[in-house]
């Protein structure tokens, strides 16, 4: 059997410099992204259904901010569409061809959306 290399996470958050100059908050990643206004983003309202054995999903992209808003989106969305879905890589993966009723719902929210594709 191969051992797993362990990183950073697996040594429970401690980390060992011999730099006296080292700041442990320079580590830290900073993910707060800057809040964008709904009408100045701009979507894309695609159709897909390949590589899903040939069921049909419309995929939202062009989404800027924070994943906590990009996931609240989706589902705010799969809800109102009455179907399930997904959120990842930074896009929004309805099921069904649903395209038409996602734009409107978008457009209220105040999003600029654009039907690309088919």
């Amino acid at each position: 059997m191969a051992k797993k290399k362990l990183g950073l996470e697996d040594l429970g958050g401690f980390v060992f410099s011999t730099n006296d100059d080292f700041d442990e908050n320079d580590l830290v990643e900073n993910n707060d992204e800057e809040f964008i206004e709904p009408r100045d983003q701009e979507l894309e309202a695609h159709f897909s259904n390949k590589g899903r054995g040939g069921k049909t999903v419309t995929i939202i992209k062009g989404f800027q901010g924070p994943e906590e808003d990009l996931v609240a989106l989706g589902k705010m969305l799969k809800k109102k569409c009455g179907v399930g879905g997904s959120t990842k890589n930074g896009e929004i993966i309805i099921q069904g061809d649903d395209r038409e009723k996602i734009m409107q719902i978008l457009e209220k929210e105040g999003y600029n959306v654009k039907r690309v594709g088919g």
